[in-house]
């Protein structure tokens, strides 16, 4: 029928329905409830209902099901929240709530969680919890409280109150009902985020209920089984709900939770139960979601690496959406230090994606996991894939791409001509999207080493040849001959009439801002080569110049000219020498994709790792105490689990050290040169003299530290904290709904440079924040820590840098522990760590011959020289990792020593201040009776026990 007679018809029923209403005879039960349902379908049809909310009132309080259903439905969907009958609607939930009906109650919970305003909150949040948690509360009952309170407490945080329901609340999770327990645990996971102190024992609960699912058959929950895979929601819930707390300190616990994620991904492996799409679909979610637990622990380097090689499997599966999260996963594990090598084996069938795929989504994802693996093994490799994509990528990502392989050009350039050919390649193929941040960026890298800029102008000079040349080409060009020209003006080829002639037959295609460039480079030709004076002064003195429309182009050509006319050859070459190096600074480049990835890119952008060589190549500059916001507050705001590498120190220009560290947060001080890396390093963590621009960065005397009576005891999870860091220097050292701390430190013999970072994950401005670092005992003879200032106000969803320089007085056993001070809301917190500074972080390794390790074995063989340990594995026993973990630990690794090929010899030696103390680790590990021997001999007898005792607990 057409759209007139169904209006008519509709408003023939609108007149009957409100003649019954206001007729005389009054209505049963039965009647009303027609008449009200007709409304409401008329109402879902499209059509304004404007009277019958009484009589859906009155529904309420009816004592038939399917009556009171009508009246709460029409409720749910008709009823404003600002409406009169609010009042009479919640008097009528009261009684049913109080009835003790299961059927009646349920109906009033949903009705409430439907309406969700912040009067029905306000009248029902302190009675939901009680119905929740009452003994007497049928399972229906309980799942409809838990939903409706989760409702409430998304509308109006503030009106939900925390109060003894919480802890039993938790204990739902040990339900029979299954449905109870997926309830429970989206409620639960909700609260925790705001207060995780009153939900943290449903940790044990959680990963108990876990195994219980992953351990079971799917003919055990036979009413929760979908295509043979046992309550696939609750498994995905829970795992969600375990990444928001950091791994259990009890070891049963954490045992019990390793073996359900190992059971996960054995599952994985098994050849499917079913054909159909939905059994694959539940599998992979339970999948996946193990897989972000595993990243969100980052501490088990055997599931990480088994998770990677799970994701690889992925990477060429004909599904496309399990290539794109394999793909995304990735990026996450690249940044791992246990997992990065494990991803690099996969970098063919990701160029391969990168080719081949169809679904942009996928393409950009694999371009994101090229960027994240990325490392000086393999960036020529990977550059050269992303140029090669770069010509048929979608225009959408281009000036990704392009900022991306500008980024990895200038962090892993082991030589400029590799550098310089890059970023000319780049101009040239996606000329259009090479930004002013990346062709600045190589004007100032070219500007500040010397023994680049000949190779520059060549290479500059033969692009410029090409017939159709980009503008930004002729941007740099221009640039760099008008600083660089004569270092190859001695070949004909590029004589300085040539090198003139070819900018200038670009001159006319040009926009202003580069013609404006280009007249620079003129008159600093005229002071390169005064031959070229008459030609150029021709050329300013044309009335297209002195009288052009631009009044900056008019400006400059006739400044130009009357400098080139009056002025001395002294006084030209003093105005128009060569441009001094430009102070380095944090790289623009990074900051421009970092802008354009949005929030919560740091996992995909900032890398993580540093290699050990790396330090000695790009040098890099010291950060300044920064804010940096973050649009998302729940975005990983340091970008710690994959966070930027702390600035490497200045090294002295040449071939040696190529390219300033794009990572580093802040401007300093030029490099100044040095004989060595090493030196540049040790130099720059001395304090800066008054005149030296650094000394603008340093505090102009440092705090006095409080004592430790003045600061609460370390918080009780801080000594495994500490033990994470015992064996790397870069990782999240502290989070929780408030505040994450991160850590990136190097150390260099007795000195160290530490960043830490902290991040307001709040929406809240922090105020009065105050870090401090404090020596107890006797450790500010041992240990000298200065630290810098950092600003008192920390604003929501950004980050603060504080930069510390550390040196070794002597050896020390206790660590320094950190202060952290400021007001949340108006409320004061604070809490106290332990900084992760140990005596093995001045290990220096040290290569022996294996006679010259016997000899020294027994040397010193005194009872007070050596300390010893026998030990279980609380670690699988996996020779790599070990290997790793005793790198990170500082010692060398001496291959062929030892008799037994299963065992490990290390040497180093300790350097403080005071005296070096020689170091020499033997670790002998039992496969069968999974235990470990460990054995060092140091020359001090409390060295040697400190440090076996550090070692011993990472295994």
């Amino acid at each position: 029928k057409s759209k007139e007679a169904e209006i008519k018809r509709i408003n023939k029923e609108l007149a009957n329905i409100r003649s019954k209403f206001k007729g005389d005879k009054a209505l049963d039960g039965y009647s009303k409830k027609k008449y009200v349902c007709k409304l409401l379908f008329i109402f879902l049809l499209g059509h304004d209902i404007d009277f019958g909310h009484m009589e859906a009132v009155n529904l309420l309080s009816s004592n038939k099901y399917t009556e009171k259903q009508i009246g709460y439905l029409f409720i749910s969907v008709l009823v404003n929240s600002n409406s009169e009958l609010i009042r009479l609607i919640n008097n009528a939930i009261k009684n049913d709530l109080a009835s003790r009906n299961p059927t009646f109650m349920c109906l009033a919970l949903h009705c409430i969680a439907n309406v969700g305003s912040r009067e029905m909150g306000e009248a029902f949040a302190a009675d939901i919890p009680r119905i929740l948690v009452a003994g007497d509360s049928m399972d229906s009952v309980k799942q409809s409280a838990a939903l409706c309170l989760l409702r409430l407490y998304k509308a109006s945080p503030d009106l939900v109150p925390m109060g003894e329901w919480t802890a039993r609340v938790v204990h739902l999770l040990n339900d029979q009902h299954m449905g109870v327990v997926t309830a429970a645990v989206s409620l639960i996971t909700c609260l925790c985020k705001k207060n995780p102190d009153d939900f943290k024992t449903c940790v044990s609960l959680a990963v108990s209920r876990l195994s219980r699912i992953v351990s079971s058959a799917s003919t055990d929950l036979q009413d929760y089984t979908y295509y043979f895979v046992p309550a696939p929601w609750l498994s995905v819930k829970l795992l969600r709900l375990l990444q928001c707390y950091p791994p259990p300190e009890d070891a049963a616990v954490k045992g019990r939770l390793v073996e359900c994620l190992e059971t996960v991904l054995n599952k994985a492996q098994e050849p499917p139960k079913s054909k159909k799409v939905q059994h694959s679909n539940a599998k992979n979610a339970i999948l996946f979601e193990t897989i972000s637990l595993i990243i969100h622990y980052d501490s088990e380097p055997n599931l990480l690496v088994r998770a990677c090689n799970q994701l690889g499997q992925f990477l060429q599966h004909r599904e496309t959406n399990l290539r794109y999260l394999a793909l995304e996963s990735m990026c996450t594990l690249a940044s791992s230090e246990f997992s990065h090598e494990a991803v690099k084996t996969h970098i063919d069938t990701v160029i391969n994606a990168l080719k081949t795929e169809r679904d942009v989504s996928v393409r950009q994802r694999a371009a994101d996991l090229l960027y994240a693996m990325c490392d000086r093994s393999n960036a020529k490799q990977i550059v050269s894939e992303m140029l090669r994509y770069l010509e048929t990528a979608d225009y959408a990502i281009r000036e990704e791409i392009v900022l991306k392989v500008a980024i990895l050009a200038e962090k892993y350039a082991v030589d400029y001509s590799w550098y310089v050919d890059t970023i000319l390649n780049l101009i040239r193929i996606a000329g259009d999207y090479v930004s002013e941040e990346v062709w600045y960026r190589v004007l100032q890298i070219v500007t500040n080493r010397d023994d680049v800029q000949g190779y520059a102008a060549k290479t500059v000079f033969e692009a410029l040849q090409a017939p159709a040349c980009h503008e930004n080409m002729v941007k740099v060009g221009g640039y760099i001959l008008g600083e660089f020209g004569n270092l190859i003006a001695g070949d004909p080829r590029s004589s300085p009439p040539v090198q003139f002639s070819l900018l200038h037959s670009k001159f006319h295609l040009c926009s202003v801002a580069t013609r404006a460039l280009l007249l620079s480079t003129y008159i600093k030709f005229i002071n390169l080569f005064p031959e070229t004076k008459a030609t150029i002064q021709g050329v300013l003195r044309a009335g297209s110049q002195l009288r052009n429309a631009d009044v900056e182009l008019q400006q400059r050509a006739v400044e130009y000219l009357t400098l080139s006319s009056v002025a001395s050859t002294d006084v030209l070459a003093t105005v128009l020498e060569e441009m001094p190096p430009f102070p380095e600074r944090e790289s623009s480049i990074l900051a421009k994709l970092k802008r354009k990835k949005g929030p919560g890119a740091g996992s995909a952008l900032d890398d993580g790792r540093r290699d050990a060589s790396s330090n000695d190549i790009n040098g890099g500059v010291e950060p300044t105490p920064s804010t940096v916001s973050t649009p998302s507050p729940s975005a990983d705001l340091l970008g710690l689990r994959a966070a930027p590498p702390p600035a490497a120190p200045p090294a002295p220009a040449g071939a040696g050290n190529l390219l300033v560290d794009v990572f580093s947060d802040g401007p300093t001080a030029q490099p100044s040169l040095g004989p060595t890396p090493e030196q540049a390093f040790l130099s720059e963590l001395e304090p800066p003299a008054p005149e030296s621009p650094m000394a603008l960065l340093a505090d102009p005397a440092p705090a006095a530290d409080p004592g430790p009576e003045d600061i609460g005891p370390p918080i009780p999870e801080a000594d495994e904290l500490l033990n994470k860091f015992v064996c790397k220097n870069n990782g999240v050292l502290f989070e929780n709904q408030l505040l994450q701390i991160g850590v990136k430190s190097e150390f260099r013999q007795n000195l160290g440079r530490m960043y830490l970072f902290y991040g307001n994950k709040t929406s809240v401005q922090f105020q009065n924040f105050s870090p401090t670092v404090v020596h107890p005992g006797d450790l500010q003879t041992q240990l000298a820590v200065q630290t810098k200032r950092v600003a008192a106000q920390v604003d929501g969803g950004a980050q603060v840098q504080q930069v510390l320089n550390i040196e070794c007085l002597r050896d020390f056993l206790t660590p320094p522990l950190l202060s952290v001070r400021f007001r949340y809301g108006g409320a004061p917190q604070s809490l106290t760590l332990k900084l992760p500074v140990t005596i093995n972080k001045f290990f220096q390794p040290t290569e022996m011959a294996a006679q010259d390790f016997f000899q020294r074995w027994k040397q010193l063989s005194l009872p007070l020289q050596e300390a010893q340990k026998i030990f279980k594995a609380n670690h699988p026993m996996d020779a790599e990792v070990t290997k790793a973990k005793l790198l990170g630990f500082g010692s060398a690794l001496l291959d062929n020593v030892d008799p037994n090929p299963e065992n490990f010899v290390g040497a180093g030696i300790i350097q403080t201040k005071a005296l070096q103390v020689g170091c020499l680790l033997r670790l002998e590990p039992n496969a069968q009776a999974q235990m470990y021997r460990l054995t060092l001999r140091t020359s001090k007898e409390p060295v040697s026990r400190h440090l076996c005792e550090l070692l011993a607990q990472q295994f």
